[in-house]
């Protein structure tokens, strides 16, 4: 197909390792608040390529067709005769999950936790990566005149990271501690930052990331010895800290021995929070969580107020989500993007477009 000409071009994965371009039919609005989206820069998630990959995480399986992404921002197209809240032309973050709205966990306030979450390139559902896309009035952030569309498009990863600070309750002039370099764990040290801590700890296998994320907000940054213990590695942490044990670790890997060391290094009371998705099981240091009576968290996705507050970070200039993005390629070349990603080349890579239909 020709991709500049057809009405809605999406970037489909067929099964594992073949994807394709396809012309997908324009989405009509199913509600009065419903608003359609043109989509103009998406980033690319581990979640994306690991569909491409692997197809499937966990009981998520792709057993058709999927389009890919769900990290974008765009321009409103259409409103329904009820939305309010925005207008043609206006541009906009998109929240890539629906929720139910009726269940507990909605009701409660934690959307993220729906079991029936229609959430954007997770199967059956389709993703963004295509010229239109329709989301309620509720779950489009509209950003402010000074966010650009690809800050707008980080807006989805920097809202993990505020949930995930959030709920490790990070304080003004605290040390934080940080295990993985990658996105979430770059924007975890920025939103530390901007939320008040002073010590902010970044732990990678690789030396470039570690010195990503001291341009990001990293005060420190530690590789770990091969062959050391999680003691060891906690110990050589806390002295190159001045022997002040840090109060609150994010896990942001999914590593076993990162998870160990976390729970290691952490002081008396500390808080720790699981970001990273690793393997379905680890050890865990059970004796050294319970005499230091730590508090311990998982955190998936974000909830109500994350994406606003992200938006209000990167247009504060608190945050500078910009420095993540290590490539931009044309909606044309994304299979290459991909491919970029999985061998591990670059931090965030934006796709522009589609280009408007000619």
């Amino acid at each position: 197909m020709t991709i500049s000409t057809s009405p809605n071009p999406s970037f489909v994965l067929q099964k594992v390792n073949e994807v394709s371009f396809e012309d997908r039919p324009i989405p009509k609005l199913s509600s009065p608040k419903d608003v359609r989206i043109e989509i103009k820069q998406t980033g690319i998630c581990g979640s994306d390529v690991h569909y491409y990959t692997h197809g499937a995480i966990g009981s998520f399986i792709v057993k058709a067709p999927m389009v890919l992404g769900h990290e974008s921002a765009g321009i409103v197209a259409e409103v329904g005769s009820a939305v309010t809240s925005l207008k043609v032309g206006d541009r906009v973050a998109l929240e890539p999950g629906i929720p139910c709205r009726y269940c507990d966990h909605c009701k409660a306030g934690s959307y993220n936790l729906c079991a029936d979450m229609k959430f954007a390139a997770t199967p059956p559902y389709d993703g963004t990566l295509c010229r239109f896309y329709v989301l309620p009035e509720d779950f489009c952030v509209k950003l402010p005149v000074n966010v650009s569309l690809e800050e707008g498009a980080l807006v989805e990863p920097l809202s993990v990271g505020v949930h995930v600070t959030k709920l490790a309750k990070v304080t003004p002039g605290s040390s934080v501690i940080v295990f993985g370099a990658g996105p979430v764990g770059l924007l975890c040290c920025a939103v530390a930052k901007a939320f008040g801590a002073t010590t902010i700890t970044a732990v990678d296998l690789v030396q470039a990331r570690l010195d990503l994320a001291k341009e990001v907000a990293a005060t420190h940054s530690y590789v770990p010895v091969k062959g050391d213990s999680a003691a060891e590695s906690a110990a050589k942490i806390v002295k190159m800290l001045g022997g002040k044990a840090p109060q609150f670790a994010i896990e942001a890997s999914g590593a076993g021995a990162s998870v160990n060391t976390a729970i290691q290094v952490l002081a008396q009371g500390g808080s720790y929070v699981q970001a990273g998705m690793g393997a379905p099981e680890i050890s865990f240091p059970i004796t050294e969580f319970t005499v230091k009576e730590l508090t311990a968290r998982g955190s998936f996705r974000y909830g109500p107020g994350d994406y606003q507050l992200a938006v209000e970070l990167v247009a504060s200039g608190k945050v500078d989500v910009k420095k993540l993005i290590t490539h931009r390629v044309k909606f044309d070349e994304a299979e290459e993007a991909f491919k970029l990603v999985m061998k591990g080349q670059g931090v965030k890579i934006l796709i522009e477009g589609p280009a408007p239909a000619a």
